[in-house]
């Protein structure tokens, strides 16, 4: 049986929409990728009121300071990308800490670190998780680690949504790396993370959750013994739609039932061992970063099957319709409102509201 609310709390839906974003001269075709429609945030506002709160929408731009000052909210429902900087996804958090409100998701070292793909990965890997060898390159003609072997796969270090990959990330040869690495460090003003392609199956697993400390008893019948509720594994079938072999910003452009738009396979065909794998990679991938009440955990395997962790999206998105995890939780029966009120409730328990 799923909690309900014990009382009426003011929630301000923190986020950034993508009509409210400047786009600077010269950016990259995919620079709104990651922002927010309007479709997600009145969803996310409908299910809470749904759930008997008083929900509103406060745009986490510069004006945040003042407005959120203003409104006085009881608890934010935090989804804000952030603008600028190299741990953009941080700047609510450490904005919200500041002023001590409550908010749902992840801290602000987590999204830094979340958001770098490498430093993730330096944990993962310290951790004795598996995640394929890389390295970050700042420039083109850094010289390659001797443990990287073509195929190697290129890629913005500190962006999501698939941005910075196209049909020339995947590189065979020097020249081909040096060109695509000049090309992301200037078209992204950041470092490229160069990483083994692994030509396997790619999946992700969305969670909802936080770690049950010894002694506590479950929440509801919701979630398993150990305080989280793991969805279903979805495959994406990158061989099918417009875009094949990757799955980068335009393939997730498309609707889920277009032709153009790759496979998505929930719950995706594997064995009990393989689901169970990859659910528990995904929990210690978690909390091994830091996470908190939500997250999705994106893996490919390699050409034996082998599963590597690629990354991890702490701020994953909720688009009522065609975000990964709503995916996902759709397939395990689980309604989008449902969704929304739990990731809320489990922030309301962590801060005892």
């Amino acid at each position: 049986m799923l909690r309900s609310a014990a009382r009426s709390l003011r929630v301000a839906v923190l986020a950034n929409r993508k009509h409210s974003i400047a786009v600077e001269a010269g950016a990259p075709p995919d620079a709104l990728a990651e922002y927010d429609a309007d479709e997600t945030v009145e969803s996310i506002q409908a299910a809470l009121q749904q759930a008997g709160h008083v929900a509103f929408l406060l745009e986490a731009d510069e004006t945040l300071l003042d407005t959120i000052r203003e409104a006085r909210p009881d608890i934010c429902f935090n989804i804000a990308e952030g603008l600028h900087g190299d741990a953009r996804e941080s700047h609510v958090p450490a904005l919200l800490e500041m002023l001590e409100i409550p908010y749902t998701g992840a801290k602000v070292l987590t999204h830094a670190l979340s958001l770098d793909k490498a430093m993730t990965k330096r944990l993962w890997r310290d951790a004795g998780l598996p995640t394929a060898p890389f390295q970050v390159f700042p420039h083109a003609a850094m010289h390659v680690n001797a443990d990287l072997a073509f195929p190697l796969f290129v890629k913005p270090v500190r962006e999501g949504s698939g941005m910075g990959i196209n049909a020339n990330s995947i590189v065979h040869d020097e020249h081909a790396l040096r060109e695509q690495v000049a090309w992301v460090v200037r078209t992204y003003r950041q470092p490229a993370l160069v990483e083994a392609y692994l030509p396997g199956r790619e999946f992700t697993v969305g969670l909802i959750g936080n770690r049950l400390m010894p002694g506590e008893q479950p929440r509801s019948d919701f979630y398993d013994a150990t305080g989280y509720r793991v969805l279903p594994v979805l495959e994406i079938d990158t061989q099918r739609g417009m875009v094949r072999g990757i799955y980068n910003a335009q393939a997730k452009s498309y609707a889920i039932d277009s032709d153009s738009a790759p496979g998505y396979l929930c719950p995706a065909d594997i064995s009990v061992e393989t689901e169970a794998q990859l659910a528990n990679l995904a929990v210690a991938a978690f909390e091994a970063i830091g996470g908190l009440d939500v997250a999705r955990v994106d893996f490919r395997s390699d050409k034996d099957g082998a599963l590597y962790l690629m990354e991890i999206n702490t701020l994953p998105g909720l688009n009522p319709v065609v975000s990964d995890i709503v995916i996902a939780a759709r397939a395990a029966g689980i309604p989008y409102s449902t969704l929304i009120d739990e990731i809320l409730y489990l922030a309301l328990e962590r801060y005892d509201i």
